[in-house]
Parts: structure tokens; C-alpha cells; sequence
């Protein structure tokens, strides 16, 4: 399950991914458009500043901005820059240094086993779906959307 940082972030990245490449953006607008609490985002965009998702710009004119294209990042890089990972269990967390408690053998344990697995393929979709077809997605959902014909009287 994402974490609330986690989907802030995503929605502050769509936002920026929608701006002018040469046009940085104000937290304190995107706090507003989002309806994200600006301390909480101040964090968030800090984060992926240092991972190199993001770049800002200091002084007038100022903000933050994608450092690269959204077709070139990853949700997987965002999910690991504020997550730690994709690990649906803690024992496949690539930080955790032992098994969990309720098993005593990780190597014959069937949920990590079955979980492991899940792993994998979340890892084979987030790793090759960047923020713009995420954005493309949602852009095409609402058109279908938006098509769809209401018959009510």
C-alpha cells in the first residue's frame, strides 16, 4: 500500500510534469492546486530533489521543476526514493537484515514465497511505467469517461 507521502508526491510530480520545462513552480503553489499542507510537500519535493528527481531554482522566479522529462522517470524510482522499496512483507525489504517473526525459515516460508512473487511483478510494471504514461492513462480514463452517455431523465 502507498504511503500518503507516496501519493502526494506522485500528484505533485503529474503537476509539474503538466508546466513548462523552464518554468519552475512555487510550493506554495502547488500546495494550493494539489491541496497538499505545505510543510508535508516541502519534505516530499526535498526528497526527490536529492534523488535527483526534481531540481529547484532559488530567488525570483524560482521553484521546483522535473529534472528530467516525465517519459524518463519511473513510478518505481519515485515508489523507492519514498518508500524504501516495493516489498509487500518486511522480510523482502531490501533494508531489512533478518526473516520476519512468524517464520522461522525465509527460504521455506510460503508467504514470503507467494509475496515474493507479487513482488516481482509489481516491480515489472512500476519499473517500466513512467509518470507520463501514468498521466496518459488518467488523461485517457477521463476521456472515456467524460464519453460516457447518461440516459436519465
Amino acid at each position: 500500500m502507498l504511503s500518503k507521502k507516496t501519493k502526494y508526491a506522485l500528484k505533485a510530480l503529474t503537476y509539474l510534469a503538466h508546466q513548462p520545462a523552464d518554468e519552475p513552480v512555487l510550493i506554495s503553489e502547488l500546495a494550493r492546486e494539489e491541496d497538499i499542507p505545505r510543510k508535508f510537500l516541502e519534505a516530499i519535493l526535498l526528497t526527490l530533489k536529492n534523488s535527483g528527481i526534481l531540481h529547484s531554482k532559488i530567488g525570483k522566479g524560482g521553484g521546483y521543476f522535473l529534472a528530467r522529462e516525465a517519459r524518463h522517470i519511473t513510478i518505481g524510482s519515485i515508489i523507492k526514493v519514498l518508500e524504501g522499496g516495493y516489498a509487500p512483507v518486511q522480510c523482502l525489504n531490501e533494508t531489512a537484515s533478518q526473516g520476519c517473526d512468524e517464520c522461522g525459515e525465509p527460504s521455506s516460508c510460503g508467504i514470503r514465497l507467494v509475496m515474493s512473487d507479487v513482488m516481482q511483478a509489481m516491480a515489472a510494471v512500476l519499473e517500466t511505467t513512467t509518470l507520463a504514461d501514468m498521466i496518459e492513462r488518467a488523461g485517457n480514463a477521463e476521456l472515456a469517461r467524460s464519453k460516457v452517455v447518461d440516459f436519465s431523465i
